[in-house]
């Protein structure tokens, strides 16, 4: 322990693998019911960050951080929100940089490792806020920068927050950068570089001596656009120093609160590296399930509540925990 070693998680039949359990959320899940409150918050960069609050009234808040190219409209957020809800907690989804519908002033985005914008938006939290316990969610790349933010921060972390439930996360940014690469997930690899350039454009408009998205066609792997943008925009040397100081297995066994990772088995964006199970075992707060199937942000589930397996699974684990 604490690697899970039977997962409770059982996929649709008709959802028989990892890329149509990944792909069927994004094309045919809709989640009624859910209204933000928008805040704007200032970041000490001089920047902003777009802060969207669903409040039931609860004394318990729920932090969630949404993955590569996300915001807090996409549905597996907002069924994240919904479920909170649900409990009698309040939810607080946030968008990373450039993710709230509009560009930042800052030649920065998002990326795996700017866990000091989390870190901004849990600084809020506690000065402003009277919450008697606060978890952090994530998915995907929100997931890897929310377990690299607990490791960071080590024994200093705001005892406000009791827990982190992440799926779906590329621990090992190299690794995963790697099998999206292959042939089989090119569909998703060109997916991503077509959002990304979408943004790289948005930024241009508003910074176009700093910003410029000239030969982007010759952008064919996330390596190249790491190598060209998310690196030297963000103080790194290149992608793989990029990729080395983000991932989060590096911080893992850091963690000093009582944190769920859920990796699919049959996650196509993950490598072998992104399961950290000897971190699991030397780490008694890091709680390692692989359910056999799930896909990469999927993790399918029908029934009357329209709940998904991963929403019922992260408020089972927050109610363990607080």
């Amino acid at each position: 322990m604490p690697l899970i070693r039977k997962s409770t998680y059982r996929a649709p039949l008709f959802l028989n693998n990892g890329h149509l359990q990944t792909i069927f959320p994004s094309l045919f899940r809709r989640v009624p019911g859910v209204s933000y409150q928008r805040q704007q918050i200032f970041t000490p960069d001089g920047d902003f960050l777009d802060l969207d609050w669903s409040v039931v009234g609860g004394t318990k808040l729920a932090i969630i951080s949404h993955g590569l190219e996300g915001s807090s409209q996409r549905e597996y957020v907002r069924g994240m929100v919904r479920a909170v809800n649900r409990r009698g907690r309040d939810a607080l989804a946030w968008n990373m940089r450039g993710c709230g519908g509009r560009s930042n002033h800052k030649p920065r985005f998002s990326h795996s490792g700017a866990s000091e914008d989390l870190h901004a938006v849990v600084e809020h939290v506690r000065c402003h806020c009277q919450y008697q316990a606060v978890m952090l969610l994530g998915f995907s790349l929100g997931g890897n920068m929310t377990l690299k933010y607990l490791g960071e921060e080590g024994k200093r972390l705001w005892p406000g927050i009791k827990g982190a439930v992440v799926f779906s996360v590329p621990c090992d940014l190299a690794g995963s950068a790697c099998r999206i690469s292959q042939w089989q997930n090119r569909i998703y690899q060109r997916r991503f570089l077509r959002l990304l350039h979408k943004r790289i454009k948005a930024m241009k408009e508003v910074l176009p001596e700093e910003i410029n998205d000239d030969g982007y066609e010759k952008i064919r792997t996330l390596q190249d656009f790491d190598d060209r943008y998310t690196a030297p925009l963000h103080g790194f040397q290149d992608a793989r120093d990029y990729w080395r100081q983000s991932s989060c297995n590096r911080f893992l066994p850091l963690i000093q609160v009582p944190a769920l990772l859920v990796n699919a088995g049959n996650d196509p964006f993950l490598s072998a590296s992104c399961y950290p199970v000897e971190a699991a075992r030397q780490n008694g707060n890091l709680y390692l399930e692989v359910p056999q199937s799930g896909g990469h942000v999927g993790f399918v589930a029908f029934g009357q509540t329209g709940e998904y397996w991963s929403e019922w699974r992260a408020v089972t684990f927050m109610k363990r925990i607080c």
